[in-house]
């Protein structure tokens, strides 16, 4: 996953694809010489809203993003693509940095061929989790399903390369997942699929984590090689929670810590697997500390009012954002953390 703005310096994302593949090349060696990141033919992507590149626009659910204001900072102009996003997604990113093309396609578009996906793939459907309960919320892509369309993808891809050329794309593509926000907030703490009654919060972890861990070992047994696993953000203080947490102020503490404890968990499983499985590299993601790092060091960044910047960002209060930052711009308190990378909003 490409670096967040949480970072307390902005990397150009080939700098990040680089610091992946480099931590993926080494994570099993101890005291040798770092080898150059190998090269990678193809980014395939699995998981939810976070990576999901449009996916969604080809299924029967309410949760799309194929209309305004989503894709206004599109390349060549405003274009709603059915990310969940003002313009691309970390995935695009690490695929451009990677020298393949700056858009992962969605494997549900119907303007895309095996062609295109042969150098890049997503099978990720936003409002999806390790649950499959969580899938049936909205009505979206469940994760065992995305690995089916992974089986599907193999046997297209097989036809149109050859045996040889599509095992090796399989097996040296770098995999990119993000997913399991949902799983909490859409699901366990929004009291609608019964898992609440079912799983104490905390049983309620080690079952996603083996849900993590049953995919992974499919995945590895698939061909994948070489992975990034993205942990949970601060997930108590996206703009929603905090808005729904206006009379005690600021971000949830509970849903916060059960962030971390389900990201301790995970990374334990992360290393049993790795360590059980040699040929399977897992790069774990700490996205939770970076993206705090924004809200509680924003000076750091050269962010004076974080709660302003952090809320019109993430909910598209743009008009507002702009005012803000020209002025701020003028006064000389403010830096664009990602303008390596992309336009700011």
């Amino acid at each position: 996953m490409a670096s967040p703005p949480g970072h307390r310096r902005a990397c150009a994302p080939r700098q990040a694809a680089a610091a992946i593949l480099l931590a993926l090349s080494c994570c099993c060696l101890r005291g040798s010489a770092r080898p150059a990141p190998p090269d990678v033919p193809a980014v395939i992507v699995f998981g939810d809203s976070t990576v999901d590149t449009g996916n969604n626009n080809a299924i029967g659910t309410v949760l799309k993003s194929n209309f305004a204001p989503y894709g206004r900072d599109m390349a060549g102009g405003p274009r709603p693509t059915g990310r969940f996003c003002n313009g691309r997604l970390p995935a695009d990113f690490i695929s451009e940095a990677l020298g393949l093309p700056p858009l992962v396609p969605a494997y549900l578009d119907p303007a895309y061929g095996i062609q295109d996906f042969a150098r890049g793939v997503c099978f990720a459907s936003a409002g999806t989790g390790l649950d499959n309960k969580t899938a049936g919320v909205l009505s979206v892509i469940p994760l065992w399903k995305e690995v089916e369309y992974f089986k599907e993808y193999q046997r297209r891809l097989r036809r149109h390369a050859g045996r040889a050329r599509a095992r090796r794309i399989v097996s040296d593509a770098l995999y990119v997942v993000s997913i399991g926000t949902n799983d909490f907030l859409e699901n366990y703490f929004l009291l609608v699929t019964g898992r609440f009654a079912e799983f104490t919060v905390a049983g309620f972890e080690d079952f996603l984590v083996a849900q993590a861990e049953r995919f992974l070992a499919e995945i590895h047994r698939l061909g994948a090689r070489r992975v990034t696993f993205a942990g949970l953000s601060p997930i108590g203080c996206l703009p929603l929670e905090r808005t729904l947490n206006a009379l005690r102020g600021g971000c949830v503490e509970e849903y916060n810590q059960v962030a971390r404890d389900y990201n301790a968990k995970l990374l334990a499983m992360l290393r049993r697997l790795t360590a059980s499985r040699p040929a399977l590299k897992v790069a774990y993601i700490d996205v939770y500390h970076n993206m705090l790092d924004l809200i509680t060091n924003p000076a750091t960044l050269g962010i004076l009012m974080a709660d302003f910047v952090w809320n019109s960002l993430m909910t598209g209060r743009r008009q507002g954002w702009r005012t803000w930052r020209r002025g701020a711009a003028r006064r000389g308190r403010w830096r664009c953390p990602t303008c390596a990378t992309t336009r700011a909003p």
